[in-house]
């Protein structure tokens, strides 16, 4: 399974971030979820979670060549909130 998660610096407005998670729904081949973050055990650094899901490697290489996925990125940097990008590979 392979995981693309966003960690977010700053909660983002919720009406704009759900015109962004429709955006992201638009994404082939994956699940999308989001949510705010509530703690961390070491203090707190970051306020929101996104997360995609994908089955295998080969369907998040097929979705991260898409229009759409491109256009989730743009998406997230017009929200001008600073955000951290990183790619798992999750044993299940």
């Amino acid at each position: 399974m392979i995981k693309a998660f966003v960690l977010y610096e700053q909660e983002p407005d919720p009406a704009r971030y759900e015109q962004h998670a429709e955006l992201c729904s638009r994404v082939e081949g994956g699940t999308f979820r989001h949510g705010r973050i509530f703690g961390a055990p070491t203090g707190q650094r970051y306020a929101y979670y996104a997360e995609w899901e994908f089955p295998d490697l080969d369907a998040f290489k097929a979705a991260a060549r898409t229009d759409e996925f491109a256009a989730t990125g743009r998406d997230a940097a017009e929200m001008g909130i600073p955000f951290h990008v990183h790619f798992a590979q999750v044993s299940d």
